[in-house]
């Protein structure tokens, strides 16, 4: 197997650890002032205390950290105070590991061009030596070398950056605060990038707590439906309930997973809300989530106890068929195609589509498992692998990897259908090798991917690819072995020779054995078997 590399061992993904519901907030004007007014006024508190945690950088500890939270508890409260810092931290570490993996993606690609522009021009790649390709021509060559230049720049600046513990966070977005500078081609106005600027700078979120009422002290929703906020200090006289409450007239009815919600706040367990405002739509949400209790992973044998079915993930449909315990597929090929153009909304939407319908037809085959690939396409994203081929290029970019995963694996978990992952290495080749042709009918034209997805889900099962273990034997007798692996390991003489059966090779029984030796005479219509009696030619008359 000279060239290949070793395949990784299938299993079974864990699932889902927290919980994200939403709902609409039909606030009135008044409340809608109210939120806005409270989210500013917490928005740049947040970002002056992400700003004070930039700069201490790796330096920081737990005593700065109860530094800036007892500043910030004087301004506002202090549970405002903690859930502010915390959210700072996490923003803080996820740019912090953002600025490695741009690192380390700028080290590879240095690597990669440097490793081809010591190579001839026209060099072809030597797979067996590890060498790669040498540029096509000499202006290439050329362009790739200004580029080197500029990624080794790049590089110097982000390993600077991140042997200080400097990081680069844009409160509201990067991208949106580029927009201001191009308002034309956003097609918006001035106004309209400031209502989304100071809607994303907001900040009106709060964790919950666990023993408190409702499970949550700051912003609180009560069984009824009814969403009351405590106001910080400086805006105590917004207040319209005891306390430094303010009650909003809109009430709370989350739809999806309403009842798991309700349980959860009757028995004042933490639940962490969040309200946003959508320009866009000119609407209010509030968004509940709350942790899980870890759940055992299943294990692979019992996942597969019913059989699998194997998916192939495509830039534009699904595609599925039902395999058997024994790796046999099993009724018609399924696809379930999606359009990821548009908005990511829309996309959003193609995704949850198709995978619904995939979860329905595993419910109805009676599987309860769905076999995907391990796929990470980091190191195929990049110029130097596919630098001519923009349309492979293209396919890499927009294949939803990441996304589908994870919404698979969440709406598996609510559906008890489990999720195996398999190394993708070598499926769509070898399963049109082995299973396109065969599979393909007058009927049926069987396809590249659906070919795949079989060869997913053999390889979730721990059967081969291939549809036999060896080479036909010189001979058709079975002097080489029983060779069917379409069975389970119990069956009788699934790898052993077939059993010797007297008779002729064509299989049949010899005279006066067998299953229907004997008399014969009440399975006959006619009452009397006239193949088994006695039969006597009489000789011709002499007179004819």
């Amino acid at each position: 197997m000279g060239g290949l590399r070793e395949l990784a061992a299938s299993f079974v993904v864990p699932g889902p650890a927290g919980v994200a519901i939403r709902d609409r907030l039909r606030v009135s004007e008044s409340d809608a002032a109210v939120l806005r007014e409270v989210g500013m006024f917490l928005g740049s508190l947040a970002a002056g205390d992400l700003a004070e945690r930039s700069r201490q950088g790796v330096a920081h500890d737990a005593a700065s950290w109860a530094v800036r939270k007892r500043e910030l508890t004087g301004k506002s409260s202090a549970r405002w105070a903690g859930s502010i810092t915390k959210a700072t931290h996490d923003q803080w570490a996820l740019a912090r590991r953002g600025q490695a993996a741009h690192r380390d993606w700028l080290r590879t690609q240095v690597a990669a061009i440097e490793a081809r522009l010591v190579r001839p021009l026209g060099a072809k790649a030597d797979k067996l030596q590890g060498l790669p390709r040498g540029y096509a021509s000499r202006a290439e060559w050329h362009a790739k070398a200004r580029r080197l230049q500029a990624l080794k720049a790049r590089l110097e600046a982000v390993e600077a950056d991140w042997a200080a513990g400097r990081v680069h966070v844009v409160r509201g977005g990067k991208r949106l605060a580029n927009t201001r500078h191009r308002l034309e081609a956003a097609r918006l106005s001035e106004q309209q990038w400031r209502q989304r600027w100071q809607a994303a700078r907001m900040f009106l979120a709060a964790d919950g707590e666990s023993g408190k009422r409702f499970g949550n002290e700051t912003i609180r929703v009560t069984d009824t439906g009814q969403l009351s906020l405590k106001l910080p200090a400086p805006l105590a006289h917004l207040a319209n309930a005891p306390h430094g409450r303010y009650v909003l007239d809109a009430t709370v009815g989350f739809q999806h997973r309403g009842q798991e919600w309700r349980d959860r706040i009757t028995t004042n367990r933490a639940v962490a809300y969040r309200i946003h405002h959508d320009t866009v739509r000119g609407r209010w949400y509030v968004t509940a989530s709350w942790q899980r209790a870890a759940t055992p992973v299943l294990p692979l044998q019992a996942a597969l106890a019913a059989g699998v079915v194997g998916v192939d993930m495509n830039d534009d449909h699904l595609a599925a068929w039902q395999l058997d315990v024994h790796g046999n597929p099993v009724g018609e090929p399924q696809r379930y195609f999606y359009d990821l153009s548009g908005s990511a909304d829309h996309r959003d939407a193609q995704i949850r589509h198709a995978l619904s319908r995939l979860l329905h037809y595993t419910q109805r085959c009676g599987a309860a498992a769905i076999a995907i690939e391990d796929l990470d396409f980091a190191a195929e994203k990049s110029r130097e692998k596919h630098g001519r081929n923009k349309r492979i290029r293209r396919l890499i970019s927009r294949f939803p990897t990441a996304r589908l995963k994870a919404r698979l694996i969440s709406m598996a978990g609510e559906q008890d259908i489990a999720v195996v992952a398999v190394d993708p290495a070598y499926t769509s080749r070898w399963g049109a090798q082995h299973w396109q042709k065969p599979l393909t009918t007058p009927r049926r034209k069987t396809s590249r991917h659906d070919a795949a997805s079989i060869a997913v889900g053999r390889r979730a099962l721990g059967h081969p690819i291939r549809r036999r273990t060896a080479p036909p034997p010189q001979h058709r007798s079975d002097a080489a072995g029983h060779r069917i692996v379409q069975a389970r390991p119990e069956t009788r003489w699934r790898e052993e020779t077939r059993p010797h059966l007297p008779g002729p090779r064509t299989g049949c029984a010899p005279p006066g054995g067998g299953a229907k030796a004997g008399d014969q005479r009440a399975q006959h219509r006619s009452g009397h078997a006239t193949e088994h009696g006695s039969w006597h030619q009489d000789s011709l008359p002499l007179g004819l």
